[in-house]
Order: structure tokens, then sequence, then C-alpha cells
């Protein structure tokens, strides 16, 4: 065989004794922007491109016994990357699709809180994204999905629940939320905070607000800055969904939605405002579970912590309130690729065609303030 599905590879991989050796034949600095985690890098493209015989003297010296596989962007020059590897006798195949198709696999775990209920966490490891499904006396709840839906459906057939409401808790960045067009499907609600709704068709979400799923009351607290509506979400005091407002190790940077000409407000106003929403946060249960929207390293769910750890290791936590702004606006780190279409997407604002929507959310997570 010699095409491998990114499904495939992310089983293999997540095995680890029959690993194969990914190979990624792109440019050096698209490898160091965006890649499989454990890939090596060999940049031959240009050769494989112009003169494929080129390309064999520095792929000559691969080690053997691994299955080898093949990596560019789409999956067509990494093709003749497998068969200039096969003429020098190494076992190789293509990653079909290349890093479009890495970007589209999912996973999932539950995550391990003490709840009326079951906590599912998908993660999108080519993308660092994180989604949850909430499962609760036949109900369920799907938190920031993607528009890849196949996962999630996957998930209510596991524990035989019926959808009955979506969440977002803003509006992404960095990828193209599948929310709106999951709740169509289901003809139930899509939920959202309306600073972040726009031109968006919207069951609208307010601080303190209280919302049933099957046995559990899920309560919504408001937590802009990153952007002006975003939410987290206290599952039962056991479990809190932040969105981008708190990652473990970090927090949400505060200028994506500033200069995607969506928010009337400026970067530090907004540093200053997510401060105060941090604080509202840090006065939950110490053992309450962190759930983030997003892990910038290729993510193995669960990925969770609790709130007294995120407090050790957050930096930006420690920080006094003047200090945080200062540091969230003065150090920008490189935007998520696409992000002002992706946002204004995501909040009714841009049309883009289906065929599209999966190139405009392709690169690296870099919604965290670093």
């Amino acid at each position: 065989m010699r095409e491998i599905t990114p499904n495939e590879l992310s089983e293999r991989l997540r095995d680890g004794d029959s690993s194969p050796l990914v190979l990624d034949i792109r440019h050096q600095e698209d490898f160091e922007e965006w890649h499989i985690p454990e890939s090596r890098n060999v940049d031959v493209y240009d050769e494989l491109t112009d003169n494929p015989e080129q390309a064999k003297v520095a792929l000559s010296d691969l080690p053997d016994g691994n299955r080898i596989v093949t990596v560019c962007a789409a999956g067509v020059v990494s093709e003749t990357a497998t068969e200039v590897l096969r003429e020098l006798d190494y076992d190789a195949a293509t990653l079909t699709d290349g890093m479009n198709g890495w970007s589209r696999v999912h996973r999932h775990a539950v995550v391990p809180a003490d709840i009326d209920g079951t906590l599912v966490q998908v993660a999108r490891p080519g993308k660092g994204c994180l989604s949850h499904v909430l499962v609760s006396d036949g109900d369920a709840a799907v938190f920031d999905p993607s528009q890849y839906f196949g996962e999630y459906e996957a998930i209510l057939d596991e524990y035989d629940a019926d959808l009955v409401g979506v969440f977002d808790t803003h509006a992404h960045a960095d990828h193209v939320s599948g929310a709106a067009e999951l709740a169509d499907r289901h003809g139930i609600p899509y939920y959202l905070h309306p600073k972040d709704a726009f031109d968006l068709d919207v069951t609208p979400l307010e601080d303190g607000q209280s919302v049933t799923i099957g046995n559990l009351g899920i309560e919504v607290v408001h937590t802009p800055g990153h952007s002006e509506g975003s939410v987290s979400f206290d599952i039962g005091g056991a479990a809190l969904i932040t969105g981008d407002t708190l990652f473990h190790e970090s927090v949400g940077r505060v200028e994506l939605g500033v200069e995607a000409g969506i928010e009337d407000s400026n970067v530090e106003r907004n540093a200053a405002t997510l401060y105060e929403s941090l604080q509202r946060l840090l006065d939950r249960p110490d053992d309450a579970l962190v759930l983030p929207a997003h892990d910038p390293g290729s993510p193995e769910p669960p990925v969770m912590a609790t709130l007294a750890e995120v407090r050790e290791r957050n930096e930006d936590l420690g920080r006094s309130r003047e200090a945080f702004v200062e540091e969230l606006a003065s150090d920008i780190p490189d935007h998520p690729p696409n992000f002002q279409r992706v946002k204004r997407t995501n909040v009714g604002r841009e049309s883009v065609p289906p065929d599209e929507l999966a190139e405009l959310e392709l690169g690296p997570n870099n919604c965290a303030a670093e």
C-alpha cells in the first residue's frame, strides 16, 4: 500500500512500538511553523519538484527498518518522495492529503470530572484544538465543535444521547466553527454571547445564566478580554470550560478582534478586561478541572489540570494588573493564519464557499499570549 490515511497514521503514532518514521519534505520554514510531532524534516521539496533524481542523495541515508510516511502540504509532492524512496528500497507510503489531512484528525477521551454525567474531550492534534461533549440523562451538549462532525456524532451514538444544545465559548480566530451548522442539522439552539454573535442567528448567553443539560446545570460566566463575548462554562463546580480565556500555562491574546476590524476597542483595554475576567475564574474551587479550547502541542486527550495546578504553572496569573496589561499589550506573537477571515466568518461577517473552508484554517494554532 502506497498511501496511509491521516486517521491510520494517528493510531500508529499513538501505538508507539510500531510507529513509522514520518518524513516531512517541505521547506524548513514551513516545517518549523507547523508539523506532525516527532517527524523528521529533509528539505528536498524543490528537488522533488524539479528533478527527483537530485533528491536521492539526501534521502539515501534514512534509517532502515521502520516504514517511512512522506508528508507535504497536500500529499502531491510527497507522492514523488515515496516513489524515490521505493527506488532506494525503503518501505514508504504517502500521507493522504498531507498536512491538510492531518489537520482533520480528531481523537477523544473521557474527562474524569465528578459530575452527574459524562464529559468527553475531543482533541484535534493537527490544529491544537480541544472541544467537549457533555452527556447527562440521555441529553448531550457540544462545546466549541470543529467543522468536521464525525467524531461528535460517533460520541452521541456511543452514549445513545440526544443533542440538545451546541455552545461556542467565543468567536474563534484559528479555526472555522461548526457550531451553527451542527445545531441546524439537529434543529436545536446554538448558544453564543451576543457580543460575539454579530450577524449570526443565535440563542444568546448572558452572565450568570444557567442552562440545563440532563441532570446538570451549566453556569455561564462572561469572561471577556480575548473577545468581547468570551464566556466560560462552570459545570457543577467540577469542571471549567474556559475557551481561550484561560490556558494551563498562558491566557488568551487580546488583539485579534481589534486587528480583524470587528471590535471597537484597543489592546490595552482588552488586556485590562481579561485581567478582571481571570479574577472571576480564580474564585472557583481549587479542584475544578480547567478545560481550555486549545493546546498548541499535538494534544492527547484528556488535556486537563486543576485550577490549583494552573495557578502554580501559569505565570500570567501571578502578575499585578499593571504588569499583566503591559505584558499582553507589548508582546504580540505571530498571528494565526488567515485569522481576519476566520474571525469574520465565525461572526457571520464573511461567507466563504464550502470548498474553501478547510484551506482557510490550515496552519498552526496561535491563540495564546506567549
